[in-house]
């Protein structure tokens, strides 16, 4: 797990970086250049804010407001600066390399690659903001606070994780569709072009989500491929407010404790089966003394506990160095992704009927999801099942692209090779 790859400072220089500073400063100045060099080009600065105000006032006021809102902060609640994350890293290294390999297919198919420049960025936004829609709905109660610009910041704040793929396939599907409706292009062999690459970008997404600690399986034996989480990854948090890291299993609902695990913490604490487990949280009392300059989110934390009126506590030393082993359900969606991209990309020299390999792709992660949800637990049932909101989404998916398949094969298909230029 590398959550952080980079932190850049607060401030340097006793000036800030991001807000009403640095960044600031140089977008003022490069501003200006840009209207020097119109304005000596013959061009009019009055046109040049006509066409362009708009955007640098949005660069503008991203860099004042938004980005400040967003930095880390630490135990004082004083900004210690902004967080590369690996998790966004990956998941712009699955957008660049989905959208290169898309170009590559979409010219082979006689379809000018600017098609697919043009069509990226409605892709992408719709990808992004259907992944954090899906996640915010299903996971609401993280993110609903007293304080409505808290809650803004929290749920614009998807470069650490909660990003939900079929969100992102259905959003980026959905935008897609209406820049290609729109401009009058054929969506069947634009969607065979395209969908073999978003499951390149997934293989990327999924290592982003291994380096955040999201998206985890569940707990197993400590066998080679087993995963071991270190303190403040989901992971160990988790198992800690379960319960699982002093060797504890209770009832969610009622709190009865139905097993003490021997030579466990809670066994060495006297605790008993049967007691009941009223409350159970992460304890931040080791917070002092922690340096200023580093980010509250590497703060240690122990586990404190109140079971039958009685308060116990354990601390950060006290604790387990790495959580319980888990299925390593990131590298298993990663791995399964680039297989089905190498598979449909290979199909497509033998399935030419347009819209094929697009469906194939669908029904093909339906299946995969379904399955890989049985090993992965961040996800409860719904709707009084054992099944996940994903798993029903691939029931769903499944049944539509079955559909769609049926229609697709009983419709004559147009032969005639044609060239796709870009669309004006």
């Amino acid at each position: 797990m590398r959550r952080t790859l980079l932190l850049i400072p607060h401030d340097i220089a006793g000036l800030p970086i991001f807000g009403f500073g640095w960044v600031l400063i140089l977008l003022v100045l490069a501003l200006v250049v840009r209207g020097v060099m119109i304005k000596r080009r013959g061009g009019s600065v009055s046109g040049f804010i006509a066409t362009e105000g708009l955007m640098w006032g949005l660069f503008a006021a991203a860099v004042a407001f938004i980005l400040p809102s967003v930095e880390l902060k630490n135990v004082d609640g004083e900004p210690v600066g902004m967080a590369i994350r690996g998790y966004g890293v990956m998941l712009l290294l699955g957008v660049l390399s989905a959208v290169g390999l898309a170009m590559v297919r979409a010219k082979r198919r006689g379809i000018n690659p600017d098609v697919i420049l043009n069509m990226a960025p409605w892709v992408f936004i719709g990808g992004i903001g259907g992944a954090r829609l899906f996640y915010v709905v299903q996971y609401h109660d993280h993110f609903v606070v007293d304080s409505f610009a808290e809650t803004v910041r929290r749920m614009l704040t998807f470069t650490e994780g909660g990003l939900v793929v079929y969100g992102s396939f259905i959003g980026g599907f959905l935008a897609g569709s209406y820049y290609i409706l729109r401009h009058n292009l054929p969506l069947l062999k634009l969607g065979d072009a395209i969908v073999p690459c978003m499951f390149l970008g997934l293989f990327f997404g999924r290592i982003g989500c291994l380096m955040n600690g999201c998206c985890y399986g569940g707990q197993c034996e400590d066998y080679w491929a087993a995963l071991r989480f270190p303190p403040n990854s989901p992971v160990y948090q988790d198992q800690a407010l379960r319960g699982d890291l002093i060797g504890l299993q209770f009832d969610p609902t009622s709190g009865e404790i139905s097993e003490v695990a021997s030579d466990s913490l809670a066994e060495f604490a006297g605790i008993k089966e049967g007691s009941i487990v009223e409350q159970i949280r992460l304890d931040d009392r080791y917070q002092e003394g922690f340096s200023k300059d580093l980010p509250r989110e590497q703060t240690p934390r122990g586990v404190v506990a109140m079971i039958d009126g009685k308060i116990y506590r354990w601390t950060p030393q006290q604790l387990p160095l790495r959580a319980i082993p888990v299925q390593p359900a990131q590298l298993i969606s990663s791995v399964s992704g680039i297989s089905l991209c190498v598979l449909l990309c290979a199909l497509s020299l033998v399935l030419r009927r347009d819209g094929s390999i697009m469906l194939l792709g669908f029904a093909a992660y339906a299946v995969m999801r379904f399955v890989l949800e049985m090993i992965r637990v961040d996800e409860q049932g719904q709707f009084g099942t054992d099944l996940s909101i994903s798993q029903w989404v691939s029931i769903g998916v499944l049944l539509l692209t079955i559909v769609a398949a049926i229609w697709l094969y009983g419709r004559k298909q147009d032969d005639t090779p044609k060239s796709i230029a870009e669309p004006t």
